[in-house]
């Protein structure tokens, strides 16, 4: 719903465009300051030519995360889930994804979800394409919780 609000009041949506609209549109928008504060520095770390985002893309997972960590407010699973989602890597796994602990653990008929730890171990069999498995779990949890399904 965020990216939603900022897409209609930035437009075109690139880090230059994001940096300009300032803060009063990423207020409006509904981003908290913690967000504003990560997305502002990614913004001008792009536009700065300090991140390339398309380089993400191309290189190997594990170097991508390295990367996406290695910037300040960015944590593991915002790693995941952007090479997941934007960069197109196959074998991402968000195993500390509570949703997908959660329907994971249901399908599998376990009592309570795995955790995290657990979870990577279960996950380690649907490689190479791991990325795959999340999306079918995120889509079905999607449908149970009766929300849009994303394209798997």
């Amino acid at each position: 719903a965020i990216f939603g609000r900022l897409k209609t009041s930035i437009s075109p949506f690139h880090a230059a465009s994001f940096l300009s609209a300032g803060e009063s549109v990423w207020i409006a928008a509904g981003l908290s300051r913690a967000k504003q504060q990560t997305l502002e520095l990614l913004a001008q770390a792009v536009c700065r030519d300090k991140l390339d985002l398309e380089q993400l893309t191309a290189i190997p997972a594990q170097d991508a995360m390295q990367i996406l960590v290695s910037q300040k407010g960015v944590g593991p699973w915002t790693a995941e889930v952007f090479l997941m989602f934007c960069a197109g890597h196959p074998d991402i796994f968000p195993a500390g994804d509570v949703a997908l602990q959660l329907i994971a653990g249901q399908i599998a008929g376990y009592e309570s979800r795995p955790d995290e730890k657990a979870f990577r171990v279960i996950a380690e069999r649907w490689s190479p394409l791991r990325s795959v498995a999340a999306r079918v779990l995120y889509a079905r949890y999607a449908q149970i919780k009766g929300r849009e399904i994303m394209p798997v």
